[in-house]
């Protein structure tokens, strides 16, 4: 039986419950494939995970690792779209925090040849979440502004430059001056200490009362109330993430009435194959070409797999800017 290295725990806990320990390699079924995993990456919800204040969905693995890149090694039943030794990143259900994964065939994207696995690994997850935040959920246009919030982090840095390369404007928030300084250099138009400043009021400011169009909110509830003073009316508010809270106490409902807004909430693990598979392909045929151009995917940090409980408190702690990456086979071994 082949076994595999790959990140476990036993109970819920902070990042000293995680280990290595060996396990079953898994085999690829209908329509997949194996992936030898050289990279794979960290994102906030695996320590909300571990910590038992998150439950996966039940069709996908539950084990940690929602993204990898890796060389395809063997192929599943009916599997004729990749062929053994292409370079691939893959978004996946779960279970990339290994030495080795099963990935949808319709779920992986190739890699650059100018880019590292390393680089590779920290763009499924989350660039793939900013392209359906802004595409799919909130209809970006050119020239529209768009308020993003975490703007240090592997998200918000994507987002800055998706928002860009849609012709749109990229307003910020973030907790410390070095997050927001990155967010100027990959285009941000301006930007706001959250801990410092009302936001709210900034952005005003900025756009003569206007408003932004749009709103990638993943905090919720903590800044319900200065979204709603930030957006313009007819305005999109897409929420996709709950840090700051689930519950919301006040005139939310007569906020959104009264300036006419879209709320659109939206999730990416839980769809279905076929929706990834639409997603994947539109950001294949529309952004994946840019990296190198207009888009660089933004590394914070790269640990090796055996430390990934320093990454998760690396995560966890916020002072991550861009991507904590997990490095689990030197690259030059590609060849091997």
């Amino acid at each position: 039986m082949a076994t595999m290295k790959a990140v476990r725990y036993d109970e819920n806990g902070g990042a000293e419950k995680l280990y290595i320990t060996e396990v079953k390699q898994p085999e690829p079924g209908k329509g997949q494939v194996l992936l030898k995993v050289y990279a794979s990456a960290v994102n906030h919800v695996d320590p909300m995970q571990v910590a038992g204040n998150y439950t996966p969905p039940a069709h996908v693995d539950a084990n940690l690792g929602m993204e990898a890149a890796g060389t395809v090694v063997k192929l599943g039943p009916g599997c004729s779209k990749w062929k053994i030794g292409d370079r691939v990143a893959a978004l996946l259900g779960g279970g990339g925090n290994a030495e080795f994964v099963v990935a949808h065939e319709g779920h992986l994207m190739s890699v650059p040849g100018h880019m590292t696995m390393l680089e590779a690994a920290g763009i499924p997850e989350v660039w793939l979440t900013v392209y359906k935040l802004l595409h799919f959920a909130g209809h970006v246009k050119a020239g529209d502004r768009v308020l993003i919030h975490a703007g240090g982090s592997g998200t918000g840095t994507a987002a800055i430059q998706l928002v860009r390369l849609a012709g749109a404007e990229a307003i910020v928030t973030a907790g410390t001056q070095a997050k927001l300084d990155m967010a100027q250099e990959l285009g941000a138009v301006a930007g706001f200490n959250y801990k410092q400043v009302d936001f709210a009021d900034k952005v005003l400011e900025y756009t003569q009362n206007k408003g932004v169009d749009m709103i990638l909110d993943c905090i919720g509830s903590s800044f319900w109330e200065q979204n709603l003073r930030s957006i313009a009316v007819e305005g999109t508010w897409v929420v996709y993430g709950l840090m700051g809270g689930a519950y919301v106490n006040g005139p939310a409902l007569r906020g959104l009435m009264r300036k006419r807004l879209q709320l659109v909430g939206t999730n990416l693990r839980p769809r279905n194959d076929q929706y990834k598979t639409d997603l994947v392909q539109a950001f294949t045929e529309n952004a994946l070409l840019h990296f190198g151009k207009e888009l660089k995917p933004i590394t914070d940090s790269v640990f090796p797999l055996e430390e990934i409980a320093i990454a998760h408190r690396r995560i966890t702690s916020q002072e991550n800017i861009g991507k904590i990456v997990l490095s689990v086979c030197e690259e030059k071994q590609i060849a091997d």
